[in-house]
């Protein structure tokens, strides 16, 4: 039986493989589940996303497996008990960022009742499809993650400039980035624009 044809980005590595067969792409409506793609991303600033993914595990003790509503409320005390925590990254100024990128948060739930209204108002909650990519080439950022970085940082969001906002737009699944001869591409599908 012929094994299906994925993303070249990921293969021949099993914990990339899992993570784009699971939740790459695929459209994520949860607010925690989004909460945690978003800081996942803040956090890759610099780095891989293959560093970022190998301490997810890491992240998700020191942040209360990503609890917002936690998060926002910790203290200098929570950020020295980070720092010393095995394995962390361990950037100060990065770690701050996730805590004040929780009220952050919080603050577009209250107006908007999810994060997930919001972010998805931005594609009138489609997942969209670029149709001016060159072949083969992944893009990096686009006038839409332009727009949200943009509106995030006015909302008090650190370390989410448009390339990495572009990434959390890939992998919530607001933008279908899958190679064409990928399975999930047309599993994923999307409106196409130019």
């Amino acid at each position: 039986m012929k094994e299906k044809e994925i993303c070249r980005w990921c293969k021949g590595d099993t914990m990339m493989e899992k993570y784009h067969n699971e939740e790459w792409g695929i459209a994520c409506h949860n607010d925690q589940q989004l909460y945690e793609c978003l800081m996942l991303e803040a956090m890759s600033c610099g780095l891989s996303w293959k560093i970022v993914l190998t301490k997810r595990e890491i992240f998700r003790a020191c942040f209360v497996n990503f609890d917002y509503l936690k998060v926002a409320q910790f203290t200098d005390i929570d950020v020295e008990r980070i720092m010393q925590y095995p394995g962390v990254i361990k950037s100060k100024r990065k770690i701050e960022a996730m805590i004040s990128n929780a009220q952050a948060f919080i603050k577009i739930r209250n107006e908007f009742e999810s994060f997930d209204n919001y972010i998805w108002s931005f594609t009138k909650g489609k997942t969209i499809i670029y149709n001016n990519r060159p072949n083969g080439m992944m893009q990096t950022q686009s006038e839409l993650s332009d727009i949200i970085a943009k509106d995030l940082k006015k909302r008090g969001f650190k370390f989410l400039g448009s390339v990495l906002v572009y990434s959390f737009i890939q992998a919530i699944g607001m933008v279908n980035d899958h190679d064409t001869t990928c399975y999930m591409f047309n599993k994923i599908g999307g409106d196409v624009i130019e």
